[in-house]
């Protein structure tokens, strides 16, 4: 058939293939602004705009575009031409963060535009939660999204040396806007093969035999992989500086499977279509062994075994299925719980909750020259990854490889939130690229997202409480069963982390604490935003609000006579840690923020009759950085044209790291930051970068940054006083020039003069930071909300955060992290729940059938930044990525307790939930 199709103003006569969507033939044609983020239409994010109108691409036949003009986001203004108005709109409010979601989003508000004042103005654009219930945002909360649309303008423009504390655009702003921005998969490589993973539908059992033949008979199926041909090597599939915190207890491939979902071979076909019908084809014979969901019962004696290895695996007790533990008494249980007035025991429950970071986990891996033009090639993995550094190094570990042979780099991310803190990829493209000396891509399904990648930690936590009758806390206890599913991947860290600043946020006399990581054959955990904390915030804040009702207290006061203090020793399960400090306190101010918001709100009174109404409060602490040491160097460059360069390890992923960097480097060198460019996320950049996780990119990253800064400064005047014979205290930098004392040199002439001397390594300087010691940030979560007692339903009448930042280095950045981190917590507070079956089987995977929040769920969160300037972080910031998350769900259900006068113990508190405790509470069913 003829075939033709104008796109971007471009004409196209190729032919899709047969059932070929409109996504994937755009991509195929270099539109990478044109994302895959659900396959479903769920999501929003590969919108594109045929003859006009906007349509989810993935759904949207290819062929049906037969003679029509299609748009992408590229399309909407022309190459070196103005912006289009909203495309500048999202760019002024920086309306986004990874930017994965940002072409949907300006597609859908470009056609919306298109039609205002025609007679197809349906009035979508005054109604966001109408005009965006087709798009997904899992990074902003949506206000900065809003504020685009609206036209709100953020970015400044500051003087030069006058960048920290300003609310900079990020530097790949213009790129995410216009669709340029390259992610993970946003690249052609000539050649490329494709693969697909055949995975487990048991629960538990031995691969007996795999028969391959028919797989590859499969026309364009170059290769099957499976057990026999991956190492033997054990490894754990988290990454972390130090690799004895994880128990090595898995393989690339292996002859015994512990979860529905667990890969067992690997197909390599020229095609996607090609590997899937070669999974299709492979026959395996499966042994079936017992299995356990419950963490709980895989503790007791006769269970299952998961993993019956020795000692050198790092598995705490293998016959017990217990991944990690630990066990610690602070005082005397026995005394304290005897001198209190009041004692209080309840056991909460977390669910299982995703990621749902919009681009999928994926790599490629292909060959390229070698760095030093030796003979020979080396193997390059691209991967949407937040540590490119452990993922070579594990790599090379795992191949027998040395570290000139692997380079690993990352793209822009489009999305982590700890779940690329993870090595699921990359290890078996590498392993396929190797035997084939072929280019490999794996890219993960959005399906294969939740029941073939990780999920936040499920926990069972029991405290017992108590207190004098005044509310000072005699003793504490605290019980957890962390359910880390199949494998160990973060599930001691995770476990460990629960207990610490939770542990140390109250202070009591006697303490102890109880935890366990527990293997069942569920679908692996692993890192989340929040690090365990999030879950046991939620039993202990809970537990806190409970005993304010039961001493006939405010929850804030007896919160203020407990909490930590300026100075105190922070005591974790494993005593004083030598390297945590309050180095500057902000919890204080938190609170009082709360109270004024208490105080001053009005918002309940316009509550439909009959609705009832309460608020709750939550605060938490949480250390500004991992224990153990996480190390970061930086190499800052003067360039030939006089600009800067960075070259810094660190991923971008709508973090602001890269911002705040630039930020840091023009202070110190008294420019501006368009005159600094930023290389990262490339083992080819520097020396070592631990990676972006555990909240370091500013205060780990950033640090080695500012030392290198300030070490340039210094090293450029000296060399500027050298160069004009003027004493170095007469020689003052500016943006582009040195005066020496009435003598201008400009930048671009002091480079000429040290190439021409042989010495241009004295105008770069290098730095470098490993993590310790370590300061803790400070947040607090208030929420006022209504609930109908007749439906369920509930409402947010008013949200606040205050969050103590240090030196808040980028005001507009880090109130987007805030925002961001309360909408994520919502989703897990009110519906997010990965759903397992009785085999442990996800049953939820897809954005359709797991809830995630969108525009018209989330409310708009008042933000505070403390006034504090911590003495440990640099130039006084402390980290804000992780730590908005976790007071979120214990303030919702503090709340809505106040409301109902009901303690809801587990998560989800869905709306069916809240409608049948209030009416069992109605029957006299709940005391």
């Amino acid at each position: 058939m003829s075939y033709e199709i104008e796109i971007n103003k471009r004409r196209f006569e190729d032919e899709p293939r047969s059932g070929q969507c409109l996504r994937t033939y755009l991509r195929e044609r270099g539109w990478f602004g044109v994302k895959k983020g659900c396959d479903q239409g769920d999501c929003g994010a590969c919108t594109v705009h045929v003859d006009g109108q906007p349509v989810h691409s993935c759904l949207y036949p290819a062929v049906r575009a037969e003679g029509r003009a299609v748009t992408t986001v590229e399309g909407l203004c022309p190459p070196g031409g103005e912006l289009h108005p909203a495309q500048q709109q999202f760019l002024d409010a920086q309306g986004f963060q990874c930017g994965f979601c940002t072409a949907g989003f300006l597609m859908t508000t470009s056609a919306l535009q298109a039609e205002r004042g025609t007679a197809h103005d349906d009035g979508k654009l005054e109604d966001l939660p109408r005009a965006f219930k087709g798009n997904i945002c899992r990074c902003t909360g949506y206000r900065a999204i809003e504020d685009a649309v609206r036209g709100v303008k953020h970015v400044e423009t500051p003087e030069a040396g006058k960048a920290v504390g300003k609310s900079l655009g990020a530097p790949a702003g213009p790129q995410v806007v216009t669709g340029t921005a390259r992610y993970t998969f946003d690249i052609d490589v000539p050649g490329l093969l494709h693969m697909k993973l055949l995975r487990s539908p048991h629960p538990h059992a031995r691969i007996v035999s795999i028969d391959t033949t028919d797989a590859l008979r499969v026309p364009g199926v170059h290769a099957v992989f499976t057990h026999h041909d991956a190492p033997d090597h054990l490894y754990s599939s988290a990454r972390h500086e130090h690799p004895t915190e994880d128990p090595m207890d898995t393989r690339v491939l292996d002859d015994v499977v512990r979860f529905v979902g667990q890969r067992v071979a690997a197909v390599v076909a020229d095609s996607e279509q090609a590997a899937e019908e070669g999974c299709r084809r492979v026959v395996v014979t499966y042994e079936e062994l017992p299995y356990v969901i419950d963490p709980e019962e895989a503790m007791l004696p006769g269970a299952p075994v998961l993993h019956p290895k020795g000692p050198e695996s790092g598995i705490f007790r293998a016959e017990n299925n217990v991944c990690g533990e630990v066990h610690n008494t602070l005082g005397d249980m026995e005394m304290g719980y005897a001198e209190a007035d009041v004692v209080y025991e309840e056991t909460f429950h977390t669910q299982r909750v995703q990621h749902a970071s919009l681009e999928t986990h994926g790599s490629v891996a292909y060959f390229e020259p070698k760095e030093d033009g030796s003979p020979g090639e080396r193997i390059t993995v691209r991967s949407s990854t937040q540590a490119p550094f452990l993922t070579r190094r594990a790599l090379c570990a795992l191949y027998d490889l040395n570290e000139d042979e692997v380079r690993v780099v990352a793209g822009r991310v489009g999305g982590g939130f700890g779940g690329k803190q993870e090595m699921l990829t990359e290890d078996i493209v590498v392993l396929a690229a190797l035997k084939l000396r072929r280019p490999v891509k794996l890219e993960f399904t959005r399906a294969e997202q939740f029941y073939g990648a990780t999920t936040r930690h499920p926990f069972k936590i029991t405290i017992k409480i108590g207190a004098k009758k005044d509310g000072t806390l005699t003793a504490l206890r605290i019980r957890v069963v962390s359910n880390t599913g199949a494998y160990g991947n973060h599930g001691p860290a995770v476990m460990f982390h629960s207990v610490g600043e939770s542990f140390a946020v109250y202070k009591a006399p006697n303490k102890q604490v109880e935890a366990y990581s527990v293997y069942t054959n569920g679908v692996p955990a692993g890192a989340f935003r929040g690090y365990g904390l999030g879950q046991v915030l939620f039993a202990l804040e809970s537990v806190m609000d409970e005993l304010a009702v039961r001493l006939g207290m405010d929850p804030l006061v007896l919160r203020e006579k407990n909490v930590i203090g300026p100075g105190d020793h922070m005591v974790t399960p494993i005593g004083h840690e030598e390297d945590l400090f309050i180095a500057s306190y902000g919890m204080k101010q938190c609170m009082d923020v709360v109270r004024k918001a208490i105080a001053e709100d009005r918002s309940h009174e316009d509550v439909p009759e009959g609705w009832l109404t309460g608020q709750g409060t939550a605060v938490a602490m949480i250390a500004t950085g991992p224990p153990g040491g996480h190390y970061a160097d930086a190499r800052i460059s003067l360039l030939r044209d006089g600009t800067y360069d960075i070259a810094v390890g660190t991923a971008e992923f709508g973090n602001g790291t890269t911002t705040v960097h630039q930020q840091i480097t023009a202070g110190a060198l008294n420019t501006t930051v368009d005159r600094i460019a930023v290389r990262q996320s490339d083992t080819d950049v520097v020396r070592h970068d631990t990676g972006a996780f555990g909240s370091a990119g500013t205060v780990v990253a950033g640090k080695a940054v500012m030392l290198a800064a300030d070490s340039l400064a210094e090293r450029l005047t000296t060399f500027a006083a050298r160069h004009t014979g003027v004493a170095r205290h007469l020689c003052k930098l500016s943006a582009e020039a040195f005066d020496c004392a009435g003598r201008v040199v400009t930048l671009k002439e002091l480079y000429e003069a040290a190439y021409e001397a042989g010495k241009l390594d004295e105008l770069a300087a290098d730095g470098h930071w490993g993590g310790s010691p370590r300061s803790v940030a400070f947040n607090a979560q208030w929420f006022r909300i209504a609930v109908d007692p007749e439906t369920g339903e509930m409402r947010i009448l008013r949200s606040v955060h205050a969050a103590d930042a240090g030196k808040v280095m980028n005001p507009m950045q880090c109130r987007g992290q805030v925002e961001g981190g309360v909408a994520q917590a919502l989703g897990a507070t009110l519906f997010e729940t990965v759903r397992v079956d009785e085999r442990g089987e996800v049953t939820t995977a897809a954005f359709r059938r797991y809830r995630l929040p969108q525009y018209a769920d989330v409310p708009r969160t008042e933000v505070h930044f403390m006034e504090t300037s911590d003495a440990i972080g640099p130039l006084g910031a402390k980290s804000m990525s992780e730590s908005p998350f976790n007071p979120v769900a214990p303030a919702f259900t503090n709340a809505l307790r106040d409301a109902t006068g009901i303690r809801f113990t587990e998560l989800p508190v869905t709306r069916d939930i809240v409608w049948q405790k209030i009416h069992q509470k109605m029957q006299g069913g709940i005391e």
